[in-house]
């Protein structure tokens, strides 16, 4: 590991307590999200208005990694004593401060594309909140955890349209394209790979058959776009391809945890997966006619992740 992480320097406890390294694979839910967005609105995708909303989510992102800290901070203290906070290396009301802050920042940015973005901003807000107070002990918690990532397609998907809260007739058949079947469709899809990935990290059993049946949720996204990844060559297979990589990805994560007697095999797992959600994203874009750029963004953000993941612990 880096010695900017080993050591105690400020910017490595921010860096750790943010997971930074997981960073790349919100771009691409963002980026998704837009393009499935814009295949519907037909509107082309700004470049400069695609990266403020990553800014915004990033700061989402951040915001409930260190609100996790922070809320799990006794919990640490007896199980991961290293933590940044139970070592004394920063406050819980600093962690607390910074979080708060952050989100705020986020629905700040969110508030130039209309109320319907600020609406799902505030709702995922409220998501992380909920998920870092009651995420212990709740079996429930993978679902909540997935819905985070969902908000942030509906979050994309209302930056590109920019609707607004409004009675009039015009209006309302927009406020119906932010649910979109296809959004819809792109939003469960990243629902269902993150809630498997975050039964994963909380799962203590897994060498049992009985506690292996939830990762089944893996295969959602594969059940949803593997159809039309066959029948569609009119990106020359560049969605089948991206549907292999996908699957490739999560059975190593799989057969990690199978074998999760081999130490560090579950920490491996789950850091794979959650690089894996970028396959996913490069997937619903290639479906949703994203193009070659876009598709080549994600599989970079899916390598970047993997390396920062040996620099920064991604969980």
């Amino acid at each position: 590991m880096n010695t900017l992480v080993m050591n105690n320097s400020r910017l490595g406890i921010y860096l750790r307590l943010g997971r930074v390294s997981n960073l790349p694979t919100v771009w691409t839910n963002v980026l998704a999200g837009a393009i499935v967005a814009g295949s519907i609105t037909g509107r082309p995708l700004s470049i400069i208005h695609t990266l403020l909303v990553m800014l915004a989510i990033s700061a989402f992102y951040c915001a409930g990694m260190y609100l996790n800290d922070a809320f799990d901070r006794e919990i640490d203290a007896r199980e991961r004593p290293g933590r940044p906070i139970p070592s004394g290396q920063i406050s819980a009301r600093a962690v607390f401060a910074i979080g708060f802050v952050l989100q705020v920042a986020g629905i700040a940015i969110l508030s130039y594309y209309g109320t319907w973005a600020i609406v799902c901003g505030c709702a995922l807000a409220a998501t992380i909140l909920l998920y870092n107070v009651w995420h212990k002990g709740n079996p429930l918690s993978p679902l909540i955890m997935g819905l985070c990532r969902a908000l942030v397609y509906f979050v994309a998907a209302a930056s590109v349209m920019m609707v607004e809260l409004t009675t009039s007739a015009e209006h309302s058949l927009k406020n119906t394209g932010l649910f979109n079947t296809t959004v819809v469709l792109a939003a469960l899809a990243i629902w269902a790979h993150v809630v498997g990935l975050t039964y994963a990290a909380k799962q203590e059993s897994l060498n049992r058959l009985g506690s292996l049946w939830p990762l089944l949720i893996l295969a959602l996204p594969v059940l949803l776009y593997g159809s039309r990844s066959v029948t569609s060559w009119t990106d020359g297979g560049l969605a089948l391809l991206m549907l292999l990589a996908l699957i490739a990805a999560d059975i190593i994560a799989v057969r990690l945890l199978i074998t999760r007697h081999i130490a560090g095999a579950v920490p491996k797992a789950v850091a794979q997966l959650i690089a894996a959600t970028s396959l996913l994203d490069a997937l619903v874009i290639a479906i949703a006619g994203g193009g070659v750029a876009a598709v080549a963004f994600c599989l970079c953000a899916f390598v970047m992740t993997r390396v920062l993941q040996r620099v920064i612990p991604g969980t």
